[in-house]
C-alpha cells in the first residue's frame, strides 16, 4: 500500500510541475516595426478565439486557434482595392510568460508580451 501511495505522490508532483510550465498564449504580443525605431506591431489573442492586429493597417487578424505546437492566425490582407482572406500556420518554437518565438518556414518572429 505504501508503494502505491509513493507512486501516486510522485505522479502528482510530476503533473503539477508539467502544468506550471504551461504558459498561456492569450494576450498581446508585440515586436519592433523594422525600420521604425520606437514603433511596435503585433497581435492580440483573446480567450474566445478572436484576434486583432496591433498597428498593422494592412493585416487584419480576426481569429486564432492553437493546435499543439501550432498557432493558426486568420484574417484579411488589405491591399490597394483588394482584400484577401488568409490563414497562417506558425510553429510555436518557445512560449514563456513574457516572450513568444514563432517560426514560419525560415522566418523566425520574436515577440514580447505587452504589459499593461
Amino acid at each position: 500500500m505504501n508503494y502505491f501511495k509513493g507512486v501516486l505522490i510522485s505522479l502528482s508532483i510530476m503533473l503539477l510541475v508539467a502544468c506550471s510550465n504551461n504558459q498561456t498564449i492569450i494576450g498581446t504580443w508585440i515586436q519592433p516595426v523594422p525600420g521604425q525605431p520606437g514603433n511596435q506591431q503585433g497581435f492580440t489573442l483573446k480567450k474566445d478565439g478572436y484576434a486583432s492586429s496591433v498597428n498593422m493597417a494592412t493585416l487584419s487578424y480576426d481569429t486564432w486557434k492553437r493546435e499543439d505546437s501550432l498557432l493558426i492566425l486568420s484574417g484579411k490582407s488589405i491591399g490597394n482595392r483588394l482584400t484577401l482572406s488568409f490563414s497562417d500556420t506558425l510553429n510555436i518554437e518557445r512560449l514563456t510568460r513574457d516572450s513568444l518565438i514563432l517560426r514560419h518556414g525560415e522566418l523566425v518572429l520574436l515577440y514580447a508580451r505587452e504589459s499593461k
